[in-house]
């Protein structure tokens, strides 16, 4: 047998074949990667993204509650000062921001017009005693005169009707006199009432403190306090004793108790914490925004604060933060790992308000659940509502 001899020709067509081969071996192995790649990707998304979570030691530790709250720091004692009387201001002795003693003279108004009006009831009460002296005179004089023509009458020397006329006479002028007595007293009225408006014509401090308000000034016209509002000159406050006036939210009130303990923070001193005592707690709430949705309701709260070795000034805005409730060696966890479960399903309050948005759009589709009863709804409501927990997340060690 002869041998059949390779030829150039014959070694180029192997090599292109077997280059060939190995270009559509390397072209199927990466389609087949990349579908591989795709179907693991595939399967891989449909999976459940595993949830990042911190973990934190639980330990023991003092919890203190508190609420917290904002407000303007105000004067205990603070007192405005609205004269009685009218009229202009003649003197005004006080300027703002200036400390005054009790009974220091604040501000005097022209007392003319008071002094004339004194007069007035003055002459009065002299013309009413002169009055009644005139009416005693004549009540004498028909006293004497019913005496007689009682004595006449008896020995039947005058007529019955002059008789009468005698008496009604003697009546008469006993009723004048007595009448006259009244007119002295209301003209006495009179003048105590002028001699009190004169004198109120002079405003004197009723406490020690300071001028934080000066309203008026030198030559201007006051209105009285009588029948309107009146004319507020200036107010003066006891700065020495100071307290914060904080709103509390309707939700928080409960909380807090007259005799808290509470820290007083004000923005005009950075983080200094200024000590305070829950002195009193409003009965009534404040609300604002009414009809919207940022209608609120707050109760005015007032902290008194321990004195300091810096002068407080009244309007400073303050932040209180009220210590309501203090438990001791607690297990204590970062408020983080709290959530809400409900006790039967387990289930979170966003998930219960999945469900029921689901049954109830499945209701409506049906038409035998056209009718739905709203006090049985809102009584599931808030049955689910009590059963709702506050829980923590525990991880167990291996």
């Amino acid at each position: 047998m002869h041998q059949a001899l390779a030829t150039p020709e014959t070694g180029r067509k192997v090599e292109r074949k077997r280059r060939s081969t190995r270009k559509r071996q390397i072209i199927i192995g990466v389609v087949g990667f990349f579908v591989l790649w795709l179907i693991v990707s595939i399967l891989l998304s449909k999976r459940e993204k595993p949830i990042p979570v911190t973990t934190e030691k639980a330990v023991r530790k003092t919890i203190l509650q508190t609420v917290s709250a904002t407000g303007k720091v105000q004067p205990e004692t603070e007192v405005k000062i609205s004269p009685e009387v009218a009229g202009e201001i003649i003197e005004l002795p006080v300027a703002d921001g200036m400390g005054i003693k009790k009974g220091d003279l604040l501000v005097r108004i022209k007392p003319d017009s008071y002094k004339a009006l004194l007069e007035q009831q003055e002459a009065a009460i002299s013309s009413a005693k002169a009055t009644n002296l005139q009416q005693k005179a004549t009540m004498l004089k028909t006293e004497q005169d019913i005496k007689r023509a009682e004595d006449m009458y008896a020995k039947k020397t005058i007529s019955v009707q002059e008789y009468n006329a005698a008496q009604a006479a003697y009546d008469v002028a006993k009723n004048t006199y007595e009448s006259s007595l009244h007119e002295i007293e209301r003209a006495q009225a009179g003048s105590s009432q002028a001699r009190d408006q004169l004198s109120k014509t002079t405003v004197y401090s009723p406490i020690n403190g300071t001028v934080t308000i000066l309203n008026s000034k030198l030559g201007e016209r006051i209105v009285a306090t009588g029948q309107f509002a009146g004319t507020e000159v200036m107010r003066v406050a006891d700065l020495s004793r100071m307290q914060a006036v904080i709103d509390v939210n309707e939700n928080d009130v409960p909380n807090v108790k007259i005799g808290d303990k509470a820290n007083v923070k004000i923005d005009a001193y950075g983080d200094r914490k200024f000590k305070g005592t829950v002195a009193q707690i409003g009965n009534t709430g404040k609300t604002t925004g009414t009809g919207t949705q940022e209608e609120v309701t707050n109760f005015e709260v007032k902290i008194n604060l321990e004195p300091e070795d810096v002068l407080l000034r009244p309007g400073l805005s303050c932040t209180a933060d009220i210590e309501t409730n203090m438990v001791k060696d607690a297990v204590a966890v970062p408020m983080q790992a709290v959530t809400i479960r409900t006790g039967d399903s387990n289930l979170s309050p966003e998930e219960i308000e999945k469900k029921r948005l689901k049954t109830a759009a499945r209701d409506k589709g049906d038409n035998n659940a056209d009718y739905v009863n709203e006090r049985q709804e809102k009584a599931a409501q808030r049955e689910e509502r009590e059963k709702l927990a506050k829980v923590v997340f525990l991880k167990k060690s291996k």
